[in-house]
């Protein structure tokens, strides 16, 4: 009688455990380019969605009644530092609005799709 080995090997040459399913190993460099492939389209769909969002929040912005999906917060962020070699001031700032968080979701369920 043939025993079932508690270890498996998923399509993409990844070694899981049978009992938690969590990767142990990967097992060639090919599985590793396609998760950096996966990573840059996943950041890509959600920045899309995003200014997608943005960019329907701005054309209804004009309208009273959507007055509660346009209503924009900002978020800043602004790094600086002096360490006598080099000095830096980077100012970041993200405006988000009910909208364009929306348009995140779709961006990020546009990409589960894929």
């Amino acid at each position: 009688m043939l025993e079932k080995s508690a270890y498996s090997f998923t399509s993409y040459g990844i070694m899981t455990c049978g009992i938690s399913k969590r990767p142990i190993a990967f097992f060639t460099k090919e599985v590793s380019y396609i998760l950096k492939k996966n990573t840059l389209t996943f950041i890509l769909m959600l920045l899309l969605g995003l200014v997608a969002g943005t960019l329907i929040g701005q054309l209804l912005s004009p309208y009273a009644v959507l007055s509660f999906l346009t209503k924009s917060v900002e978020l800043t962020w602004q790094p600086k530092a002096d360490l006598l070699v080099i000095r830096y001031d980077l100012n970041l700032l993200v405006r988000l609005n009910l909208i364009s968080i929306v348009g995140l979701a779709v961006g990020f369920w546009l990409y589960r799709k894929l």
